[in-house]
C-alpha cells in the first residue's frame, strides 16, 4: 500500500462521520476571512511570500514539535514575516485537528464566540490568511472547512485525478469564500489542474507515493511549464534555507510553503526570521 492510499484510508472514518451529520450540520463561517491568494502578491519579508506551517508531526519524521500551540505559532509567524499560515489538520499521521484552525485564528474554542464579520480576533496578533492542509476529496470536507476561519484549502490532484471532480470541489470552495490551492507533482498533474481551472498551483517536491523529495524537479517543472497570467505558484516541501527561497523566487514562484524546517525548533518564528534574512539556524 502506498503512503497516499494510507492517507485516503485514514480519512474514511472522518468522511463517514460527515455523511452521518449531513451538509446541514455545517454553518458557514461568518467572521473575518482574509484573502489568501491576494496575500501572496504582497510578501511581508524576504524574496517571496512565505506560507509558514503549523504541524506537530509527519509520517516521514514522526513527532516534530509538541510544545508549540497553533495560537503561539500564528502569533510567532505573524511577528516574524510570514505572509500566510498553513495548518495541518490531518489527525492520524500529522496529529492535527480541525479546531486548530480556530486556535490559529486566535479565537475562543467555542463557535458561539466567533468574531463578527469585519472584526479582528480578541488578540493583538496580526491576522494571517489560513490554509487548511489536509487530504480533502469529498464535498462535505469542503463544507466542514467553510465552517472554519480558513481562507483557503488544499486539493491534491493525486487524490482527485478527475478534472470534473477537482473543478467541482474548487468551485464549491470558492462559492463559500475560500481559495483553493491545487497541488501537483509533475507535468501530468499540472495539465489536469489547469483543465480544472485551478489558479493557485502548489508544486510539491515530495512524491506522495514514495516520500522522496526532489527540489530540482520542482524547479524544472516551473521552467518547462511557466505560470500563466492568472496563476500564482507555490513551492512546497524541502524548503530549508534562504537559498531555497531565493531559488524558488528566481524560478518564478510567488510563494513558498515551509513547515518542518521551522517547527523542528522551539521558536518557529525566530527560525522563520533567520530563514528570511539568510542567517544560519
Amino acid at each position: 500500500m502506498t503512503p497516499l492510499q494510507r492517507f485516503i484510508d485514514a480519512k474514511q472514518p472522518e468522511i463517514n462521520t460527515l455523511l452521518e451529520a449531513g451538509p446541514e450540520a455545517f454553518t458557514p463561517w461568518r467572521g473575518q476571512r482574509p484573502a489568501f491568494g491576494q496575500a501572496l502578491d504582497h510578501p511581508r519579508s524576504g524574496p517571496l511570500a512565505v506560507i509558514a506551517e503549523f504541524k506537530r508531526a509527519s509520517p516521514s519524521r514522526g513527532l516534530i514539535c509538541a510544545s508549540v500551540t497553533p495560537k503561539d505559532a500564528a502569533r510567532d509567524y505573524a511577528a516574524n514575516g510570514a505572509t500566510a499560515l498553513s495548518v495541518l489538520t490531518e489527525e492520524r499521521y500529522f496529529l492535527g485537528r480541525l479546531d486548530d484552525l480556530r486556535r490559529a485564528a486566535c479565537l475562543p474554542d467555542s463557535p458561539d464566540h466567533a468574531a463578527p464579520a469585519g472584526t479582528t480576533p480578541p488578540d493583538s496578533a496580526p491576522v494571517l490568511p489560513l490554509l487548511r492542509k489536509d487530504f480533502l476529496f469529498h464535498p462535505l470536507q469542503v463544507a466542514a472547512t467553510a465552517a472554519t476561519p480558513a481562507s483557503a484549502l488544499l486539493l491534491i490532484v493525486r487524490l482527485t485525478p478527475d478534472a470534473r471532480l477537482l473543478r467541482s470541489l474548487r468551485e464549491q470552495a470558492e462559492h463559500a469564500g475560500l481559495d483553493a490551492v491545487v497541488e501537483v507533482f509533475d507535468a501530468r498533474d499540472l495539465a489536469l489542474a489547469r483543465d480544472s481551472g485551478a489558479r493557485l498551483i502548489q508544486v510539491n517536491a515530495r512524491d506522495l507515493a514514495t516520500f522522496h523529495v526532489d527540489r530540482t524537479a520542482c524547479l524544472q517543472l516551473i521552467n518547462d511549464c511557466p505560470p500563466r497570467d492568472n496563476e500564482r505558484w507555490i513551492a512546497a516541501s524541502g524548503m530549508a534555507c534562504h537559498a531555497d527561497l531565493t531559488a524558488a523566487a528566481n524560478a518564478g514562484f510567488s510563494a513558498a510553503l515551509v513547515g518542518s524546517a521551522l517547527m523542528e525548533h522551539a521558536t518557529p518564528g525566530a527560525s522563520l526570521r533567520r530563514m528570511l534574512e539568510g542567517e544560519q539556524n
